[in-house]
């Protein structure tokens, strides 16, 4: 898969104890790669960085990337060939709570990485991961493209826009004709087991369900490009395999990983059917009660960029997606295999999917 060319590389990701860098890990030792990961802590409990035990499997620094002393000291020490870039403060609701800590995570924390990207020789290939939600939302029914307009009403929006747009700067002042091939991607609401993180709709419902609660679900009619959490990864270490090589056509550029159309659903449809795998689910609707923090309601990504210059494309719909979502959880929660056992046949399913699909990277 994407031309062994994660064998026995030096990867780094930045936010690895989270929901997709754990994935990201989990994946990347499969490939045969030597990992090392740079977090602040480990976000949940439980935590699916914690369940796989990857502490004991790669190298595993604490540091936060607001500190740029102490990143620039883990990224000299190891030394690594390529470097994804995923730590972040995720969550929309919470940048209403702490907006400094958001700027600063997901904007500074990004400009410490390029500076260690300018400084260390080693690196080759960077893929920096921002969101989706980069892009001025006027609520359109066509998907955003990579050339559309960057911005953001709520602090956690206008965070990843400003990452956006300091890594074009640097693309533009530094790494055109020396550094790195580096480019920017972007992904969001994304889905799949492991994820425990606040105010997400499968992880509030699962914590729920799993003590017999009842769970509140705002804004049941907002629709999003639910895609499971191996969907971007796949398209991350594509973009990764491609920068990677010399003369890379997807050097300083962005690319969207969005899942089928067919795959956005509404937060109503979502719970519906994840509630499938879990007996005795029970949920009420509920429209947000703070006006000032209402989520959009339509947001969707022309992926057409990836497709053409990558070769990437989704590949699960809507039923899959939630059904490798729900069994992972059940498989978790009953103890009926071991937690690693089960990540990795999930992604050994899918790639199996996109074999079947004829995808590049799995050549």
């Amino acid at each position: 898969m994407f031309k062994n060319i994660y064998q026995d590389k030096r990867v780094l990701i930045t936010g690895h104890t989270g929901f997709k860098g754990s994935w990201l890990c989990a994946w990347l030792l499969d490939l045969g790669a030597k990992v090392a990961g740079y977090s602040v802590d480990v976000p949940t409990k439980p935590s699916h960085f914690e369940a796989l035990a990857l502490a004991n499997r790669i190298e595993h620094f604490q540091g936060d990337v607001r500190n740029k002393d102490s990143l620039r000291q883990t990224v000299d020490r190891f030394c690594p060939e390529i470097v994804f870039h995923l730590a972040a403060q995720p969550l929309v609701r919470k940048s209403y709570e702490d907006p400094a800590l958001t700027f600063e995570t997901n904007f500074t924390g990004t400009l410490n990485l390029l500076e260690c990207l300018r400084n260390q020789p080693s690196i080759l290939a960077a893929v920096l991961v921002t969101s989706d939600k980069c892009y001025e939302n006027v609520e359109w029914l066509w998907g955003y493209r990579e050339n559309d307009r960057l911005g953001g009403k709520d602090p956690y929006s206008a965070s990843k826009a400003c990452a956006e747009l300091i890594s074009k700067a640097y693309m533009e002042s530094f790494f055109k004709e020396k550094g790195p091939n580096i480019a920017t991607a972007r992904a969001g609401n994304v889905i799949g087991g492991g994820d425990w993180a606040f105010d997400r709709i499968i992880p509030d419902c699962i914590r729920a369900w799993s003590e017999k609660k009842s769970v509140a679900i705002r804004n049941p009619n907002a629709t999003r490009p639910w895609q499971h959490v191996l969907e971007p990864l796949s398209g991350y270490l594509t973009l990764g395999q491609k920068l990677y090589s010399e003369n890379s056509v997807c050097k300083n550029q962005s690319f969207n990983f969005g899942p089928q159309a067919k795959v956005n659903q509404s937060v109503g449809d979502l719970i519906t059917e994840i509630a499938q795998y879990w007996e005795g689910a029970e949920w009420q609707f509920q429209q947000g009660s703070d006006p000032s923090k209402t989520e959009s309601t339509l947001l969707k990504l022309n992926c057409d960029k990836a497709f053409q210059i990558l070769r990437w494309s989704a590949i699960l719909d809507f039923q899959e997606t939630v059904r490798m979502t729900g069994n992972w959880y059940q498989a978790f929660y009953r103890q009926s295999a071991s937690i690693s056992e089960t990540t990795s046949k999930q992604i050994e399913e899918f790639t199996e999917i996109a074999t079947r699909s004829n995808l590049s990277w799995t050549q």
